[in-house]
Order: structure tokens, then C-alpha cells, then sequence
């Protein structure tokens, strides 16, 4: 690889690093800097530098914004709907007595899609504590399991803005990145709760009194004043039926909703009904992936420019990814909220919703103007030709970058958007599948959170570790599903690749 060339990629990612971790400036600006210094040091001219930057920006947004943002819209109507609270206690009672673990974990993988991690994890805490303060043990397992599956598909599913960014990034199949990422969900699920089973009784004693006090003084109490002492299989474990207290369990809809008129029965949201407008989309855009397979196939057109048949046409349009989450938008609003939330409280919860995903629409496109400027400044090209040289397989680029820019600064997602802006000007030399390459990205961001990583805070501050306690805990559990994923990785470049 050309020595000028490989210095541009090496300080392009220095830079941004360093200005995040060093500097008071943000991964937007460190992005845009980085696209700068990556071209001025291959030898690109100012305004070939600046016309790549804007280029780069407008495309990616034209392609992938309005979903981030549509899908950030129903990720707040379920919250404060109370349909993530809904779906929780559903999954609670399928799963039933003695596998709260796995009820947990699963909860964690369904809520995180749509919602935020770190408010999901605030949202649905109180169950993990409601479980442990009736069985009087077992909390420390139960909320690392909540975290964990909330990291599995905030890192792997769209419409999670991350792997959704990505997803634009490298052209990827948006209906195949749901169901690979979905699948890798279902298999990395047990090491989250395998993990979770083995280091939570040993963290126990670690809780700190404050939380230790909150989540298990109530049982003592109620302990005491029935003259009994819970040991083992005690009382407060035999009582526990699968279904936590109704007085620890977060409020159902937010308040803003409103009150009924008089006579109205209170607003309550099952978990079918509350299901709706993320099963929806989802699975629209999955039948949208499907028919295009199917169609592609009878034109005999695979790997060719597509143009759908008549008949798959009304697929192709429902299942644009556009269209299919502006129809859950609709359910979330119409089907989710009472007829009586004010109007002017719906447009509050949708700027609260744009305002969150804000700074990852600029990310987003900021990465998206550093790809454009690799591609144009030839960085890209030589990057390929280098790999293609060695004996790595080249959907292990993706996976590395992001895993090296996840453990430098600390964000997930900025972690992936990086490594898709530096792969995507590869997808088309090395031949690597965009579907593969996109799923590298997503997995190689979930190692080892840690100091540098605002989940990493929320999660052990509400579990009460701290020290080499919360680093065996949650960077443990993070770092295993990282390693789970590296197998899976190479057996979906075998089917796909």
C-alpha cells in the first residue's frame, strides 16, 4: 500500500479518536475534521476535499435519515404508551418461574430495537428489582442480563439508529440485516445468560449498600414482621409466581397522556397491541427482502441492477423501509394513545424524539462524508488492494475497525459508523458482501464497555458495582458476546460470501 495513502487512513483515525477523547469537541465534528485531514494528506485538493465531504454527507442522509427518525418516533411513543412496560410482562409470564434470566435477557433484546438502551435499561430496571426483592436474591444476574440483551440489538438491529446508519453506509439489504441481526440476537442470547448465571452470585456481596438496601430491604421487612427467616428455598422464593408486584413495577402509560373523560375506562396497552407498530415495519420490510429475492430469482437477475415486476411492485413500495415505518408511526400514534392525549403532548414526545436523534443523524452523515472522501482520494482503493494481498479475510476489516474504535472512545455507534465509512469503499473491490460487512461492523462495537462508555454508568450505578466488581460484571458480559460473535461471523460469510 502506497506510504502516503496509509498515513491518510492512520491519522484520519487517530483524529478522531484523539478529538473525542481529548478535546471538547464531539464525533460529528471529529468525523468531518478526520475527512479533512484523510484527504488534505492524500493529496487531494481543498475543494475536491470539500465537494467529497458534502457528497458524501447528502447522500448518506438522503438514504438513511428519515428512517432514523421515524424510527426514533416510535420508539418513544412505546415508552411512554406503556407498551415496552407490556411487552416486558408478557415475556416474563411465557418464560415463567425459574427462568427469569432468560425472561430478562429477552425482554432487554425485544425493548432495545426501538428504545434507546440507555433509557430502556432506566424504563425497565424496576422489574429486575421487583423480581429480586420478592425472591430475595439474584439481582446482580438479573440486571446484567437486562443490560446485555439490550447491547445484543442495539448493536445488531435495525431500525436501532446504529446498525440502521450502517446498513445506509454500505448498501447492505435492510430486510437482511434485520434477520441476520435478529438471528445472531437468538444465538448470542445464551452467553448473555450463562455469563449473567455465573458472575452475579459471586457479585452479590459486591452491591453497593445503597442499592443492596433498595432492592431487598422491603423483603427483610416484610421477613421480619412474619416472625420468619428466609434461607435458601425461603418463603419469599416460594411466594414468587412468576409476576412481580404491581406497586414495583415502573408506571404503565406517562402521565401526559391525560385524563380520561369521565366514564372512560383507564388506558391500559396489551402486548399484541403494543407489538403492532414495531412487528409491522418489520416485518414489511422482511416481506419487501423476500420478494425481491423471489423476483430477482424468476428474472434471473441476481447481481444485477433490479427493477421489480408488476406484481412484486406493491411489495417493493410497502416494504421500503420509508413507507413501512411511517405506517408504524401511525399505528403507535392511533393504535397505542388514548383518543384524549392532547394533540400539542404527541408533537412534544416527536421534537423529544427528534432531538435524541439528532446528533446520530450528523454522525451518520459525517461518517458517510469520510467515506466519500476515502473513495475519492483513493484511500480505499489502496486499502483493498493491501488486504487483498494478505491471508485476513476481508469481512474481518469491519469487524477489527470498529473493535479498535469501540475500546479508543467508548460509543458503540460511533464505533460502527466509523468502520462502515472506512469499509464501504471496499464492499465492491475485495467482493465482500455488504450484508456481511455491515454485520461485522455492528458485532465488532460491542466489546468490552467500559470507563469511556455512558451505558457502562448507567448499568453499574443501578446494579451498585463499582471497581474491578462492575469490570467483571458488565465488561465481562460485553466482551463474551463480542467473542460469541466472531464464529458466527465466519459461518454467515460462508453461506453469504
Amino acid at each position: 500500500m502506497d506510504l502516503q495513502l496509509l498515513l491518510a487512513l492512520v491519522l484520519g483515525i487517530a483524529t478522531i479518536v484523539v478529538l473525542v477523547l481529548r478535546t471538547r469537541l464531539d464525533a460529528f465534528v471529529a468525523l468531518l475534521i478526520a475527512a479533512l485531514v484523510t484527504g488534505l494528506v492524500a493529496g487531494q485538493s481543498a475543494l475536491e476535499i470539500v465537494d467529497s465531504i458534502t457528497t458524501g454527507f447528502g447522500k448518506t442522509l438522503g438514504s438513511i435519515g428519515i428512517v432514523i427518525g421515524l424510527g426514533v418516533a416510535i420508539g418513544k411513543i412505546l415508552e411512554v404508551s406503556g407498551a415496552a412496560n407490556a411487552l416486558a410482562m408478557s415475556f416474563l409470564r411465557v418464560f415463567g418461574k425459574g427462568r427469569e434470566p432468560w425472561a430478562m435477557a429477552s425482554v432487554g433484546s425485544l425493548v432495545s430495537i426501538p428504545v434507546f438502551c440507555d433509557s430502556g435499561y432506566v424504563i425497565m430496571n424496576p422489574l429486575a428489582r421487583s423480581i429480586a426483592r420478592v425472591k430475595r436474591a439474584g439481582y446482580v444476574t438479573l440486571a446484567l442480563a437486562l443490560g446485555a440483551g439490550m447491547t445484543l440489538t442495539h448493536h445488531l438491529v435495525p431500525p436501532t439508529p446504529g446498525p440502521l446508519a450502517v446498513t445506509g453506509l454500505l448498501g447492505a439489504d435492510l430486510g437482511a440485516v434485520i434477520l441476520v441481526g435478529l438471528a445472531f440476537t437468538v444465538l448470542l442470547l445464551p452467553i448473555v445468560v450463562l455469563y449473567a448465571k455465573w458472575i452475579g452470585p459471586k457479585l452479590e456481596s459486591s452491591v453497593t449498600e445503597e442499592v443492596k438496601e433498595a432492592v431487598y430491604e422491603r423483603a427483610a421487612v416484610v421477613g421480619a414482621a412474619a416472625g420468619g427467616h428466609h434461607h435458601g428455598t425461603a418463603t419469599g422464593v416460594a411466594d414468587w409466581d412468576g409476576e412481580p408486584a404491581a406497586s414495583e413495577l415502573p408506571e404503565d402509560p406517562d402521565p401526559a397522556l391525560g385524563a380520561p373523560p369521565a366514564g372512560a375506562k383507564r388506558h391500559r396497552v396489551g402486548a399484541l397491541v403494543g407489538s403492532l407498530p414495531l412487528l409491522v415495519p418489520l416485518l414489511l420490510i422482511v416481506l419487501n427482502t423476500v420478494t425481491s429475492a423471489i423476483d430477482q430469482n424468476t428474472q434471473g437477475t441476481l447481481g444485477a441492477k433490479y427493477e421489480p415486476s408488476d406484481w412484486a411492485v406493491p411489495f417493493v413500495f410497502i416494504g421500503n423501509p420509508v413507507v413501512a415505518l411511517t405506517i408504524g408511526v401511525l399505528l403507535a400514534v392511533y393504535v397505542l394513545l388514548p383518543r384524549w392525549t392532547p394533540r400539542t403532548r404527541v408533537q412534544h414526545w416527536f421534537a423529544e424524539a427528534a432531538s435524541s436523534a439528532g446528533l446520530i443523524l450528523l454522525i451518520t452523515g459525517a461518517g458517510g462524508a469520510l467515506g466519500q472522501v476515502l473513495r475519492s482520494s483513493g484511500v480505499g482503493d489502496a486499502l483493498a488492494d493491501a488486504i487483498a494481498a494478505t491471508a485476513l479475510p476481508a469481512f474481518l476489516v469491519p469487524f477489527l475497525v470498529a473493535t479498535l474504535v469501540r475500546l479508543a472512545q467508548g460509543s458503540g455507534t460511533v464505533a460502527m459508523i466509523t468502520a462502515a465509512s472506512v469499509t464501504a469503499p471496499l464492499v465492491a473491490t475485495l467482493g465482500i458482501s455488504p450484508l456481511v460487512a455491515a454485520v461485522a461492523c455492528t458485532a465488532g462495537s460491542m466489546i468490552l464497555s467500559y470507563f469511556n462508555d455512558s451505558y457502562f454508568w448507567v448499568v453499574t450505578r443501578f446494579t451498585g458495582l463499582e471497581g474491578t466488581a462492575a469490570l467483571r460484571g458488565w465488561s465481562g458480559i460485553t466482551t463474551a458476546v463480542w467473542a460469541g460473535s466472531i464464529p458466527l461471523l465466519f459461518i454467515l460469510n460462508l453461506i453469504v460470501g
